[in-house]
């Protein structure tokens, strides 16, 4: 990473969000953290000062543009530039085949996961447009590649992630900035629990991993550093895909 950056990060109170904050504090990068739960944010931002980073919270709903308006516009005010943003928040909605569907279920998914990624990224090119720099990361799915019975609206909704990313990217290019997104397979996060109920379902899941097992929220993490960073430099409008080999067939 260059020296210092200034790091966003959404849906950073948990799971692989929480993971990267913790990636770009020890690059001595400078954060801010971004999720609706401010006791989590202050628990959070607590425990990247006692790692010695330069850390922020700020309160934030993604599927609100003025949220996310106002959480570009203060990070601007805490440090002066936004080199990096992570968008990482997202919910997997309720399992359900396309028959029982409805604009209910679409909307708590496709509001968090579609339209909070593009809003923030209209702030935050807003930003990076003005100073000619900037990267940004979108975090997608395994289900942005393939099909899923039962997960119509999530695999949807990650789909769209990865649409908006390469389409964002050739916009943002000639600015100076990349988009990509990075797209992890199971990872060991409690949405993942969430999804498979149990740790007997949880095992048989992760059989079909080439690798036999889920990743970490840290492998994750590390990827996403790499991709936001001057390493990455001649990438963009890309999707990173780490999954333990889910989609090598």
């Amino acid at each position: 990473m260059d020296t210092q950056p200034v790091v966003l990060i959404s849906g950073a109170l948990s799971g692989i969000g929480r993971a990267t904050a913790f990636a770009f504090a020890r690059e001595k990068a400078r954060i801010v953290v971004s999720g609706r739960h401010v006791a989590a944010g202050e628990q959070l931002v607590s425990e990247l000062r006692s790692l010695g980073a330069q850390a922020e919270f700020l309160q934030a709903d993604v599927r609100f543009e003025d949220d996310l308006r106002e959480l570009v516009d203060g990070t601007f005010e805490y440090y002066g530039r936004l080199d990096v943003a992570v968008n990482a928040a997202g919910t997997e909605g309720e399992s359900a085949p396309v028959t029982e569907q409805t604009p209910e279920r679409y909307a708590a998914v496709f509001d968090t996961n579609v339209l909070g990624t593009l809003l923030a990224m209209k702030h935050e090119l807003r930003v990076m447009s003005a100073q000619g720099s900037g990267s940004i990361v979108n975090v997608s799915s395994t289900m942005g590649a393939r099909g899923a019975a039962g997960a119509s609206l999530y695999t949807a909704s990650k789909h769209a992630v990865e649409g908006l990313t390469k389409s964002a990217a050739l916009e943002a290019a000639a600015f100076g900035v990349r988009v990509n997104a990075v797209a992890p397979g199971p990872v060991e996060t409690p949405m993942l629990d969430r999804l498979t109920v149990n740790a007997e379902r949880k095992a048989a899941f992760l059989t079909n991993v080439p690798l036999r097992r889920a990743g970490t929220p840290e492998e994750i993490a590390d990827a996403i550093v790499f991709v936001a960073s001057q390493r990455a430099s001649f990438m963009t409008g890309e999707v990173l895909r780490i999954n333990g080999g889910k989609t090598a067939a």
